[in-house]
């Protein structure tokens, strides 16, 4: 079953190589993203702004998060914007990929929502909750489990690293339910708890302020662009991060994205106009 998926990548990133290999205006950016928000805000917010310096902007979206980091190391994508620092490092030392950060843009945190209940007072021994099972999304939701007192972790370990076995007391006796992070919206439709990774959580239809509670996210969650290292001085790079620099894309992000937790350059921007 691994290796029919590991073909079907491979077919689906060939395909997309095959689309970019013939030589490129350097205007033409193809930028991949998850769909739904990451993709909006690249849509009414970055792509206008590029556009006006003379850029030609095509988005692909993707429905997991393995084939956007190969499909910008092969060059069939100019950036991808979907996933944190934490994951990308993982993901690119695993893989052994050449690819950095380019600049940190509004997050939509990971949240607990139910369809079942309306409190999370309401947990009881043998509620079902849902998680992520990518381990850098699941230490996440580990953590919050921690503060909600419904497990306890283990002392000392380290938090971005957290995993099933770091659980040193199940206190609520929970039953923890990992699925990939796209699947978990629909998990709500049997699962009492569920965690969602923000993006996928606002393209199912949930709203980000339903959530029973939010994580505070630290930079070390904040979703980025990112790009292959030997392209991160480049122009088009440069263009792209000044676009989401912008008052333009602040603008944009208190205008669409009000429930997002903001950027430092963004604070920083929205504290010099006061």
């Amino acid at each position: 079953m691994r290796t029919h998926r590991r073909t079907l990548i491979a077919a689906a990133l060939s395909l997309l190589v095959s689309m970019t290999a013939h030589a490129k205006d350097p205007k033409e950016l193809v930028i991949g993203t998850s769909a739904g928000p990451y993709a909006d805000q690249i849509r009414f917010g970055i792509k206008p702004i590029l556009e006006k310096q003379g850029y030609k902007i095509k988005l692909v979206e993707f429905n997991d998060y393995v084939q956007p980091n190969f499909a910008l190391a092969e060059g069939a994508l100019d950036a991808n914007v979907f996933q944190h620092i934490v994951y990308l490092t993982r993901f690119a030392e695993q893989h052994k990929l050449a690819l950095s950060e380019l600049v940190k843009i509004p997050t939509a945190p990971i949240a607990i929502y139910s369809h079942k209940h309306t409190s999370l007072d309401a947990v009881r021994p043998g509620s079902t909750v849902a998680l992520p099972n990518d381990p850098t999304n699941q230490a996440r939701a580990l953590v919050m489990l921690d503060q909600l007192g419904w497990v306890k972790l283990k002392p000392g370990i380290d938090p971005i690293k957290a995993s099933e076995k770091d659980i040193a007391q199940n206190v609520r006796q929970v039953k923890l339910l990992p699925l990939e992070a796209a699947q978990l919206p629909r998990s709500l439709q049997d699962a009492d708890f569920a965690f969602v990774n923000g993006n996928f959580a606002l393209a199912s239809g949930l709203k980000l302020r339903d959530a029973l509670r939010t994580e505070t996210i630290s930079p070390s969650y904040a979703n980025l662009v990112a790009v292959r290292t030997a392209d991160k001085d480049k122009p088009f790079a440069r263009d792209i991060a000044a676009a989401y620099r912008s008052r333009e894309f602040l603008e944009v992000t208190n205008r669409l994205f009000a429930d997002y937790a903001k950027t430092d350059y963004q604070l920083a921007l929205e504290k010099s106009t006061k």
